[in-house]
């Protein structure tokens, strides 16, 4: 943590931890910030890993590829801004992921999938910009079957007035509940504020975070901006002012019921878990998503499964 940061801790109480997202290039002008896992802050609630996807503006012919790949005791959430991804797994599910929808997937024992530019998309070209999560899931459904649902932007809680507009991803907040079912207790809302709105994050759950994809908010006379965490310790009401037009995304919940390791797109409770998930992919024992060939390899090891927290 630099000095600017601990300065900023110190004169914001109600602040725990502040998280500048890196930035990595992968490659055609598209960018990801990964705010968790950090060295700073693991987990805020169940949420063990938040990626920002752009934005970014393909040129005709171009897009996202990511190849099938598995996943285990967590749920993917893939929420988009701006854009579409076309979203295929093992079950058989073929679902295109349009800008303001829910698409939650639990790996639970193990699913693979594969998120791509569809093919009309990619020859027009064109936007991309959103966010990808995880949500570990409790010891008690760590091993529970694998499941994908989508949900309309329209099926979704809203909340809206003086600058503010509170799109409700999972959980519950503000007097509003999301229809999609989760396996603890949490939240997870998309932001839209006005210049000079203000938006409070209410003290009712316990771990708390904020991050800012897009604009700035000043609180108490210092400001935040792109690719910033900011996670807010348990207790107060947190409020936030517009500087400029802002995105920004709001989650936690309750802690989870103990550590977790992670080893690529593995989570689980067990390292021995992970050591199976490992041999499985590395056999090919995962099923495969239908119609792809492709995959992304086991990749190199490193000394040991990474324990959070």
């Amino acid at each position: 943590m630099n000095s600017q940061d601990t300065m900023e801790l110190k004169s914001h109480p109600e602040l725990e931890t502040l998280i500048v997202a890196p930035t990595k290039d992968l490659g055609d002008g598209f960018e990801v910030r990964r705010a968790l896992p950090s060295a700073r802050r693991r987990m805020v609630g169940p949420f063990i890993f938040l990626d920002q996807m752009g934005p970014a503006l393909f040129e005709p012919g171009k897009g996202l590829d990511v190849r099938p790949h598995p996943h285990i005791g967590l749920a993917t959430v893939t929420y988009l801004f701006e854009g579409s991804i076309l979203h295929r797994d093992s079950l058989g599910m073929v679902q295109p992921i349009q800008a303001g929808a829910v698409n939650w997937m639990t790996a639970g024992r193990g699913i693979v999938h594969s998120e791509r530019t569809a093919p009309q998309t990619r020859a027009a070209g064109g936007k991309l910009f959103g966010l990808q999560a995880w949500v570990a899931l409790p010891k008690a459904h760590e091993e529970t079957a694998p499941s994908f649902v989508h949900h309309p932007a329209e099926t979704m809680p809203f909340l809206e007035g003086e600058g503010v507009r509170m799109h409700l991803l999972a959980g519950s907040m503000h007097g509003k509940r999301s229809p999609v079912k989760t396996f603890s207790d949490m939240f997870y809302a998309d932001v839209a504020l006005e210049k000079g709105a203000r938006f409070v994050i209410p003290a009712e759950h316990e771990e708390r975070g904020l991050y800012l994809a897009e604009g700035s908010v000043e609180v108490d006379g210092t400001e935040f901006g792109v690719g910033e965490l900011l996670v807010l310790r348990p207790g107060s009401e947190f409020v936030v002012r517009a500087t400029r037009a802002t995105r920004l995304a709001v989650l936690g919940g309750e802690p989870m019921d103990g550590p977790r390791y992670i080893f690529w797109n593995f989570v689980s409770s067990s390292k021995e878990r992970l050591e199976q998930a490992k041999a499985d992919w590395r056999e090919r024992r995962f099923a495969a998503v239908p119609e792809e060939t492709e995959f992304i390899p086991l990749p190199a090891e490193p000394p040991a499964p990474v324990r959070y927290p």
